[in-house]
């Protein structure tokens, strides 16, 4: 896929650090993008063309796909960039942070994904290189403590994607799991539970963003940890 004009990507999770700059850039390639987040105000902040649509990723993954599609006409792109994170021993983990920690960060992904392919399989028919895009990150590879339940819920979703590219490979779409390390997003400090620890400096988001898009862009099948 060397060109974007054209291509119908939805984004979900566009309020964040990386959501919001990957669509940014994928309209700057030639993309229409379909916007996603959980704060209707957030959304219409973004400076970035598009249409939007508040979805929680948790409760509204399989009716995300629909209103995108509906809004452009197909899709021939998906971009999860939605999660959350939590921290503290898993001693001291409730049932009510696991669950969000799941709903958000892989059942929800889950459902949205399995809910496109057959959208996006339209999109491969046509010739039009379709993709969906995740982003389990480095803790998908090495699980941390002080991270479990955060870092289960990346590895089943990073897991999800290695085990659907090779189902949806021979339709012609084409699954791509981004694993960066920690990445100066903001989001430990926005924890659903517990306290971040203190953090070495982590890697520029737009540069992160740049080699998500190149792998967008140069038909990569995978983003390991070692590619940031």
């Amino acid at each position: 896929m060397t060109d974007l004009v054209g291509k119908c990507i939805l984004v979900v999770g566009a309020t964040g650090a990386l959501g919001s700059r990957l669509a940014a850039r994928l309209v700057a390639a030639g993309a229409d993008v379909v916007l996603t987040g959980t704060d209707r105000a957030r959304l219409d902040a973004l400076d970035v063309p598009g249409r939007r649509f508040v979805v929680d990723l948790a409760t509204q993954a399989d009716p995300a796909v629909g209103l995108a599609a509906d809004a452009v006409g197909g899709l021939d792109g998906v971009v999860v960039a939605a999660g959350v994170v939590a921290f503290g021993p898993a001693a001291q983990l409730d049932a009510a942070t696991v669950a969000k920690l799941f709903a958000v960060n892989a059942t929800g992904p889950i459902t949205l994904i399995s809910s496109a392919l057959p959208v996006l399989a339209e999109s491969a028919v046509e010739g039009r290189e379709p993709f969906v895009l995740t982003m389990s990150g480095v803790v998908a590879e090495s699980p941390t403590a002080g991270l479990a339940a955060y870092s289960a819920s990346k590895s089943a979703l990073a897991a999800f994607m290695a085990a659907t590219a090779r189902e949806a490979r021979r339709g012609g779409i084409r699954l791509i799991d981004a694993r960066p390390g920690h990445t100066e997003t903001g989001l430990a400090s926005r924890a659903i539970a517990g306290s971040a620890p203190a953090f070495p400096a982590g890697l520029d988001p737009d540069a992160v963003v740049e080699r998500m898009l190149a792998a967008i862009v140069g038909d990569e099948k995978d983003l390991p940890s070692t590619a940031f």
